[in-house]
């Protein structure tokens, strides 16, 4: 499988299995991992809030008697714990996953102000300085599910070698500051490609037939690779979660034009579809004085009527306000129509009513995320 630098560390293939669904038994976990490795992976990635999995990964390890410069490791680290708090887990993680160090460390979700001081200034700064005095761990990063202002303060703080970002075909909006990163030597790695970038592996008639002649995740992966993602994560179930992976497995630089054409494809058949109520994602409309996300809220809307992504979009609001700080806490509903937006958009779109329409469309019972904390 092709590598790509990652940071100032050891090369990465082009994809990383994430080891956050394959939980069910150590066995199941052990199957994936064996298929991921034999078709080139080398890099995992896992969290304390994971479950067992960790665990299981290093039983998996030893099972299969994999040598350690087979394979990287990426762990992560929630903020706001004390310095004693934190390098005790970082040193339990190294215990359960049967490691001396991790190849990297990420802060588990810069995605308030708050958070990126506690990394910058606070406890955290000793958490991770310590663990690198003491080689517990090779390179430090991030991940995030924050606003791109804040990415970018993160990225541009000197502080990362890596970021996992949230970075999807039909969700481009992070994109800039991927390039960002890569720019000032940074590895990148994209979250969920597949699953939260649209539960590709099960799309809508419509997205797959806008997506001709690629698969819908095929262009997804492809087109993220073609713009020099360092890696992106799988978060595979069973081996055959996989299968995709090997197709891809290598990949060249630069973006295949027919990948380019299929992707700007793409979007031009949502504009047509929603004519002058397309959100073009501008973000000139915040901030709204009811704190509410109206791009991600927007973007929804587009992927609900631009591609027909029913499922995934009630899913994704269902989870607003059911998750903290991992995505929106406010509905669209909340809109009290005081117009402060309107002025603002470049497209003179009707945003109160569209948050409504967005509401009345997506609404459904409450959802819960996949790990919650």
């Amino acid at each position: 499988m092709t590598r790509r630098p990652f940071g100032q560390g050891p090369a990465v293939s082009v994809f990383t299995l994430g080891l956050m669904r394959a939980l069910a038994s150590p066995l199941q976990l052990q199957q994936v991992v064996a298929r991921a490795l034999a078709i080139g992976i080398n890099h995992f990635e896992t969290a304390p809030a994971y479950g067992p999995s960790q665990t299981y990964l290093g039983q998996a390890l030893a099972a299969l008697a994999v040598s350690r410069h087979h394979y990287l490791v990426t762990s992560k680290l929630l903020p706001g714990l004390d310095v004693g708090s934190g390098l005790a887990v970082v040193r339990a993680t190294l215990q359960r996953v049967g490691l001396d160090r991790l190849d990297q460390l990420a802060v588990h979700g810069i995605n308030r102000p708050e958070h990126l001081r506690w990394a910058l200034q606070g406890p955290g700064a000793e958490i991770l300085a310590a663990c690198e005095a003491e080689g517990l761990v090779g390179q430090v990063g991030f991940s995030s599910h924050g606003s791109p202002e804040l990415v970018e303060q993160a990225i541009t703080s000197g502080r990362f070698d890596f970021c996992s970002l949230h970075l999807h075909l039909l969700n481009p909006t992070m994109m800039p500051l991927a390039r960002q990163a890569l720019a000032a030597g940074m590895g990148v790695m994209a979250i969920s490609p597949a699953d939260k970038g649209g539960r590709l592996f099960d799309p809508p008639d419509l997205l797959r037939q806008q997506c001709t002649p690629f698969d819908p995740l095929e262009l997804a992966y492809r087109w993220l690779l073609g713009r020099g993602v360092s890696t992106l994560t799988v978060g595979a179930a069973r081996p055959s979660d996989l299968d995709w992976a090997q197709r891809l497995a290598w990949v060249g630089d630069g973006m295949p034009a027919a990948v380019a054409a299929a992707a700007e494809g793409l979007n031009q058949a949502c504009q047509q579809r929603l004519q002058d109520t397309f959100c073009g994602q501008c973000r000139c409309c915040l901030p709204c004085p009811e704190d509410i996300d109206i791009p991600t809220l927007l973007r929804l809307r587009n992927l609900r009527l631009g591609h027909g992504m029913g499922a995934f979009c009630e899913e994704r609001y269902g989870l607003i306000g059911q998750a903290g700080h991992w995505l929106p806490l406010v509905r669209g509903d909340a809109c009290t129509r005081c117009g402060d937006c309107l002025p603002r958009c470049p497209r003179n779109l009707e945003i109160p009513t569209l948050l409504q329409h967005t509401h009345g469309l997506l609404q459904g019972p409450p959802r819960r995320r996949l790990w919650g904390w």
